[in-house]
């Protein structure tokens, strides 16, 4: 048995949660970072900081960290905002790292498929072009060359939408009656937020046991599908029959994202299409 290993989650929301519930269950010790610090469950041993404050929090754990984790959300969704969460607040970790003279293995960066423009369908790999028109897409991929270039170890992630059947915002605008576009179909990649946790662990654990990660891996189920066939299977699983007025105007492109990267490590996600995330929703109106 050797030493346990030990891993940071800074900006430890729900999906730092998820993944520091299944590290600490494989006999890691987990370190949350958060300013409510007090609401991560045990045993994730928190920390209240704010990554937006340059100083490193008093309760950051002394001696050698093996991973750290950044997994912020912005809670501002303004360019401003974005920016604070995504590249100040990183920079902040990064130089606390410093502060305490700590040279983690590995960080990996939690970033976003929206750092692709591509909008016909086409598929999407960790080497398609990156081309965002828009804030979010060009601040993610300015975090990402900033802790590519940390002289860290870096893999940044870049996940789908996160969904959870218990998070009812899709089926809510289903039961609204959504419409979307069928022609062109609108193409949408996502993964269940406890697979998002589990491909994070995952990468984690490989790198621990001296397997070579890349810089990238697409965090994503195995079925982009055309957002109305979503809906479609969501309505009749359901029980709708209603549609609204007017279409919901989707901001995203429609590409379709390969996650072949992280299968070639050995990763499966378990719930691999939405019809296996959303199947718990069928169960329940029985």
């Amino acid at each position: 048995m050797g030493k346990r290993l030990s891993v940071l989650i800074a900006g430890c929301g729900d999906l730092g949660s998820r993944l520091g519930l299944q590290m600490s269950r494989a006999g890691w010790t987990v370190y949350g970072v958060r300013r409510n610090a007090a609401e991560l469950p045990v045993p994730i041993l928190p920390i209240k900081g704010d990554l937006a404050d340059p100083a490193c929090p008093r309760s950051w754990p002394n001696g050698g960290l093996d991973y750290l984790v950044y997994a912020a959300s912005a809670t501002e969704h303004d360019e401003a905002g974005y920016r604070q969460a995504y590249v100040e607040g990183l920079r902040n970790v990064l130089g606390w790292l410093q502060q305490r003279g700590q040279q983690p293995r590995r960080v990996l960066f939690v970033s976003s498929t929206g750092v692709y423009a591509q909008r016909d369908g086409e598929w999407i790999d960790e080497a398609s072009p990156t081309e965002p028109g828009g804030f979010t897409g060009q601040v993610m991929l300015e975090a990402e060359r900033l802790v590519l270039g940390s002289g860290v170890p870096a893999t940044c992630v870049r996940m789908g939408g996160l969904y959870d059947p218990s998070r009812p915002w899709l089926q809510n605008q289903v039961r609204a009656g959504l419409r979307v576009e069928r022609d062109p179909p609108q193409y949408s990649n996502r993964i269940h937020r406890d697979d998002a946790a589990g491909l994070l662990a995952f990468l984690l654990q490989a790198d621990a046991s001296g397997a070579a990660l890349d810089d990238c891996y697409l965090g994503v189920d195995d079925d982009p599908a055309p957002l109305h066939e979503v809906v479609d299977w969501l309505r009749e699983l359901l029980g709708v029959t209603q549609w609204a007025e007017q279409s919901m105007t989707r901001r995203a492109g429609s590409k379709r994202c390969s996650n072949a990267r992280a299968r070639a490590l050995g990763w499966k996600p378990r719930f691999p299409s939405y019809r296996d995330g959303y199947a718990s929703l069928g169960r329940n109106r029985h």
